[in-house]
């Protein structure tokens, strides 16, 4: 038995926000009430953790991250990343199929879930949405939902025929699961990875422009509501994709969108200083982007922060800038990414980010998880929303992060999973 005492508990999906103490016991939360007396709990073993000063929620939950495995192991693989998302405060991880092979078989999705039973977080992941992310040929969707895929998406690549997309949201409506889609149109890149002004400004070339991201974005959107499918536009990086989703969730609780820590909290000019650091799909864009994005935060147009945590080795960033590949980590740092720029700044309460990082992800894949409530699972996070840590260690395989040696608010302290600490701070 696990007793978590005198921290203030938040739950976004129960708005609880009171000093509380939780008892957990046999993987579930048996108990949350104020000031239990311990002595009459009956337990062989009981642990206590003091929460006194700390937050106590719900384990976080990531619905956008790239481990690697199988194919790509030299960057990351199934438990190097978890450490990395257990040391986050992450207790469930949704992963995008883009490895090698692709994850368009049973055969990849037993694998994943085989390997995934030893971790210390719980693992679930999409398929893709057409064979081989080729863009022409669906996959035997019900089978592979059956398999055990939560979703289906082709992120890293957006799937350009409008026909095939068609099929695929009636398709993912059909099973009442949702379909995620990277929105970027090549015909509007030129070189990817880096927006369009910072391009011509500091390249003097021509770079990814924002029409690349709300092109697809309003043609996508249109599918979706003529299909009813359950859609997730993945990381919006554009203030006119903002306005487009605003206006299509107005019509349709069934869209969703999800912005990334590193979206929200830099924007092209870090280009200047953090060099392939910076380099994501879609790009950094303008402060005015990176304010709409906030906006949309405010106001839950986007209602899910994912990280879309991407290893790449040392090597493959020191390249020249248009050789080395796109993506940053981020599972270690979301947190307090949220705190600094939304919460800090007032955009945001700590509910409001919590919800955005726990129960409203976890509702886009109809997971059980992202809540504190009495029966439920017990992942949880305790962390202090005010201390300070420089950023130093990785626990992911790569170091890929524009934050390395930063100086950042919110500090995990314990992770746990199924009642079990997994994560403690040394």
């Amino acid at each position: 038995m696990l007793v978590i005492k005198n921290g203030l508990v938040i739950d976004p999906k129960s708005k609880i926000e009171d000093k509380m103490d939780i008892v957990i016991d046999k993987k579930k939360i048996v108990q949350i009430e104020k000031d239990i007396d311990i002595n009459t709990l009956v337990s062989e073993s009981l642990k206590i953790i003091d929460a006194s000063g700390k937050i106590v929620a719900p384990g976080l939950v990531d619905v956008h991250a790239h481990f690697r495995d199988p194919g790509y192991t030299y960057k990351g693989d199934l438990d190097t990343e978890s450490r990395a998302a257990k040391k986050g405060g992450y207790t469930t991880v949704v992963l995008m199929a883009n490895t090698k092979p692709v994850g368009d078989s049973k055969e990849i999705i037993s694998y994943i879930y085989n390997n995934a039973q030893v971790l210390p977080i719980h693992i679930k992941t999409c398929s893709t949405v057409t064979k081989n992310m080729d863009g022409f040929e669906l996959t035997d969707m019900e089978t592979l939902k059956e398999a055990g895929a939560v979703g289906f998406t082709d992120d890293g690549r957006p799937i350009l025929s409008e026909e095939v997309l068609e099929k695929a949201m009636r398709k993912t409506a059909q099973l009442g699961v949702p379909i995620s889609l990277h929105e970027e149109d090549p015909q509007y890149i030129k070189n990817n990875g880096i927006s369009d002004d910072m391009a011509n400004a500091f390249f003097y070339i021509e770079g990814a422009t924002s029409k690349s991201e709300y092109s697809m974005i309003e043609r996508d959107l249109e599918i979706a509501l003529k299909t009813n499918a359950i859609l997730n536009i993945q990381h919006v990086s554009a203030k006119e994709s903002v306005d487009l989703i605003r206006r299509a969730r107005k019509k349709s609780k069934r869209i969703y969108a999800e912005a990334t820590p590193h979206h929200f909290s830099m924007t092209e000019e870090d280009i200047r200083t953090k060099g392939t650091l910076a380099k994501v799909n879609p790009p950094l864009r303008s402060e005015e982007d990176r304010r709409a994005i906030i906006q949309g935060l405010k106001e839950n147009v986007i209602s899910i922060i994912a990280t879309d945590h991407a290893p790449h080795t040392i090597e493959e960033k020191e390249q020249d800038f248009f050789k080395a590949p796109s993506g940053i980590i981020g599972l270690e740092t979301a947190l307090s990414l949220g705190l600094k720029n939304l919460v800090e700044t007032g955009d945001l309460t700590l509910m409001e980010l919590l919800e955005k990082m726990t129960c409203n992800p976890a509702e886009l894949y109809h997971l059980d998880a992202g809540e504190l409530r009495v029966g439920g699972p017990a992942d949880i996070v305790v962390f202090s929303e005010t201390e300070n840590e420089e950023y130093t260690h990785c626990a992911s395989k790569s170091r890929n992060t524009p934050f390395i040696e930063a100086v950042l608010p919110g500090v995990v302290y314990f992770t746990i999973m199924d009642g079990t600490i997994v994560y403690q701070k040394e």
